[in-house]
Order: structure tokens, then sequence, then C-alpha cells
């Protein structure tokens, strides 16, 4: 046990090396392969410790950056930073743990059964109820670590979920290729070609029309820094910078501004906002930007995203971030984070059935931030939206690997929807994202930034559009039902 445990925390510290940035998605098939190898014939209780310390290192090195929102933005103390950052690895980890766990309660956890059908199958649910369990967050889904291979052709099929399938049994081969007899090494090699084949194959197909309609854009990365962005004295230079910024846009049909680009409420930059709304209608263009509202039903406040038209149309964020934008903590905690100079106030969330906006001609499905993490739940634009657009405040993160990674994330949100996404940031990474999840353009990080290119609105409905994550998930579930039925059948026997 201490060796399997050992080794778990190896594989498991390697697997963000198969994520951005760094992108070697083969490691995760492999890391995976280890993991699978090591829960092999042990009892639950022990395979539960196994994939908990896969998952403990697997999640430190692939979110650590958590530390940093808390620590160096935040300015929580260094030992609350700690704290929240742990808590965080060990519930995600937990997952891991309990994957293993019922692997070895309730089904076979030795042999090509296990590797091939019950590692992968529970693996895939219960990342999928990472993704929704407690307001959800799953980062670091197997399935996002395949943007740049042929596994990226499932994704507007069965959305990430369905190329985490494809993962892991791309893992499950590799046992069955290393140990298993001739016949199963030749159809482990089968599958794989199969597998990956039927990826290339499914990346080249048309989900969705072009409309004809070529869009000029413009992405408006101001790069102020966090640290000085609320400061009171800092808004006016941040006001003239986005200014200038916009004006360099100008022959833009579509111009966009990042998550919260003004550091005042709406209604205290009425007049600002209007400068530009003339600015811009006077040269054909619109300006769609973020920035935080007074909740009109008498709440705190909202986030949201605001089309400057003579009547401003506005998406407000349905997602909200748990202990970022709201508190789901006794009253005594919130009274110890104001003591604390914490933030402890609760945003108001916008309605979960939002419509398209109507920005440039287009019908735009609009999140902010932290929402194009839930695919799922930006379906019901589809197939009514033309286009995607998602602005961010990736400021919160540093100089640290997230960025790298939720562009990654939304690489596989407009896959799944097979639309363009423009992805506009404060501070990167601004982008450009095709309907096949590829990285048109980008922005370099951390400085002012222009990004300029051309979208086109696009028509159609993906699988994924109309079947969500539950191909994906029916399909491990029934996976599971054969596996245990035949496991029933075969015990009276022995």
């Amino acid at each position: 046990m201490r060796a399997r445990l050992l080794i778990a925390l190896v594989a498991g510290a390697l697997l963000p090396q198969a994520h951005a940035p760094f992108d070697h998605f083969w490691v995760a098939p492999l890391s995976y392969a280890v993991l699978f190898h090591l829960w092999g014939g042990l009892r639950p209780l022990q395979a539960l410790w196994v994939g908990f310390a896969f998952g403990c290192a697997a999640f430190l090195a692939g979110v650590h950056w958590v530390y940093v929102s808390i620590h160096d933005y935040g300015l929580a103390h260094p030992l609350i930073a700690s704290a929240i950052t742990g808590l965080l690895v060990v519930f995600l980890a937990t997952y891991v743990g309990l994957t293993g766990w019922t692997a070895s309660r309730w089904f076979t956890n030795r042999g090509p059964v296990a590797w091939l059908a019950v590692f992968p199958a529970v693996t895939v649910l219960t990342e999928w109820c990472r993704n929704w369990v407690l307001s959800g967050f799953g980062w670091l889904a197997a399935g996002y670590s395949q943007t740049d291979s042929w596994l990226m052709g499932y994704a507007p099929v069965g959305g990430v979920y369905l190329m985490t399938w494809a993962v892991l049994l791309t893992a499950g081969a590799v046992p069955a290729l290393a140990f298993g007899r001739w016949r199963l090494r030749t159809a482990a090699a089968a599958g794989l070609v199969l597998l990956w084949g039927g990826g290339y194959f499914l990346g080249n197909l048309r989900w969705s029309e072009a409309t004809g309609n070529v869009i000029p854009a413009a992405l408006v990365q101001g790069a102020v820094p966090q640290e000085l962005k609320w400061r009171p004295e800092q808004l006016p230079a941040t006001l003239e910078l986005y200014r200038r910024l916009t004006e360099e846009a100008g022959d833009s049909r579509l111009i966009v501004w990042p998550e919260a680009a003004i550091p005042t409420l709406y209604g205290q930059a009425e007049g600002y906002l209007g400068e530009i709304r003339d600015w811009a209608d006077a040269r054909g263009s619109e300006v769609a930007l973020g920035i935080l509202r007074d909740d009109p039903g008498g709440g705190t406040f909202q986030n949201t995203l605001v089309v400057l038209d003579e009547e401003p149309s506005f998406y407000v964020k349905r997602h909200l971030v748990p202990y970022g934008e709201y508190f789901p903590v006794p009253g005594f905690v919130r009274r110890w984070l104001r003591l604390m100079s914490l933030p402890y106030t609760d945003a108001v969330p916008g309605d979960p059935g939002q419509p398209p906006l109507d920005i440039a001609g287009e019908r735009v499905g609009v999140s902010i931030c932290y929402e194009d993490l839930f695919g799922a739940e930006q379906r019901h634009y589809l197939p009514e939206a033309t286009l995607l657009i998602n602005v961010s405040n990736d400021a919160w993160f540093g100089d640290t690997v997230a960025p790298h990674q939720h562009l990654q994330i939304a690489r596989v949100r407009a896959a799944e929807a097979s639309r363009y996404l423009l992805r506009a940031t404060n501070t990167g990474i601004t982008a450009f994202i095709d309907p096949r999840g590829r990285v048109v353009a980008r922005s370099p990080a951390f400085e002012p930034h222009v990004l300029r290119g051309a979208v086109q609105g696009f028509t159609g409905r993906t699988p994924y559009a109309l079947w969500g994550d539950w191909l994906a998930v029916i399909g491990a579930a029934l996976v599971l039902a054969g596996c245990l039925y035949g496991r029933m059948r075969v015990r009276p026997r022995s």
C-alpha cells in the first residue's frame, strides 16, 4: 500500500501536465492508466485511499492558484488562504477516492472488465457529479486536456464528459495492451484505432452553417492590475484607458470589454457610458461591456454585461462563485469576514432562462467568467444564439496556469455549440475561438491591447446542444448496469 500510495501521488501530480499551458495531452490517459492499475485487486477502503492520494496530488498541482486568488488579491491571511485551498483540494480529491471505493465495493476491480468498463464509467459519473454538486467545480475534468488532440471531435456530440470517457477508455486500453493476452491486446489496439479515428472523423464534420455575415470585431483588454483596479483614485485613469482603446477599435462592428471593466456601478457611470455609446453609434459600432449594477429588485448588486443602445440591454450573471460572489455561511462567520475586511456581501443572481442578446445583428449567448465552466447551462441559448461571448476577470489568478486552463475550458464550450466564441478578459487571455474550438487570435497577457478579428454567426444544433451531458451520463450508467448484472449472474454459478 505504501508503494501504491507513493506511485498514486506521482501519477496525480503529473496529470495537470496534460492541461494548458503544458498541453501534453497524452499524459492524461497514461496518468489514469497508472491509477487504474493501482486500483486492481484492492479492497474498497484501500482503493479509496489510493484514489484520494492521486486526487490530492492532481488538484494541488492543478488548482494551487486558488491560494493566489485568496491571499494575493483577496488579502486573506496566509493561514486562511492555505486552509481554504487545502479544503478545496481535499473536497475534490474525495471524488477520486469515492470512484475507487465504488468500483471495488460494487463491481469488479480486476482485469479487462475493470480497465475498459468499470473504472472509465464510474469516473465519468463522478466527474459529472463534481460539476454540479454544491454549485460544482468541474475544473481539470479529463476531457479538457484534449483540446489539441483528435478526441476534441467528440465535443459537439457529447460534450466534455464524452471526451472524458474517451480519455479513460484510452487509459483502460494501456494496461490491456501491457498485461493482457494476445486476443485482449488485439481488441484493445483495434478499439484505440476506432476511438481515436472516430474523434478525427467527427472533428472534421460540419455541425453548423455560417449565416454569411462577417463581422469585424475587437476585444478590449485594459490590463489594469487587480491590486489597483478598485482604488477610487484609479477610476479616472481606467475610464480614459478604455476610451482610448475603444477609439483604436473604432472601425469594428462589435467591440467587447471584459467583466467589470469599469470599477464602479452602472448607475454612477451612465454619463461616461452614454458618451461611449454616442461615439460608437456615429461609427456604426456596438459596445458590450461587463459592469456591476444595483439590483433593480432591491437586493445588493448584480454582475452584468450591458449592450450600449438607446435602451440598454443587460445579461445578469446567474451562476455565482461560492465564497467569491456569495457566501453560504452562518451569520457569525459573515460578521467575522466583515471584521477581517474580507468580502462578505452576496451578489444577486440573474434568471436562469435569460434569452440571447441582440448585438451587432446577431443573437448572442453570454456568459460571465466562471459560468463558462458549465456547458449544460448554456444549452438553452441554442440553436437560437448565433454567436457566443464570454467576459472574464482572470486577473484574480495572477501569472499562474489558471488563465490558460480557463481559455482551454472556453475552447470546449465553443466546440460543443459549434459557434464562434469571443472571450474578453481584463488581463488575459483574451481570444477569438472558432466553432471547432481553435484559438484564431489571442492577446498578450498583462498588457493593454485591442485584439481585432472577424467572426461569423452560425446556425444549427449540435448533438450536444440537443442532448447535453446525458449521452455520456446515461451511457456510463448503462455500462455499469450491465457490469452489475453480469456480476450478479456469475456469483450464483460460483
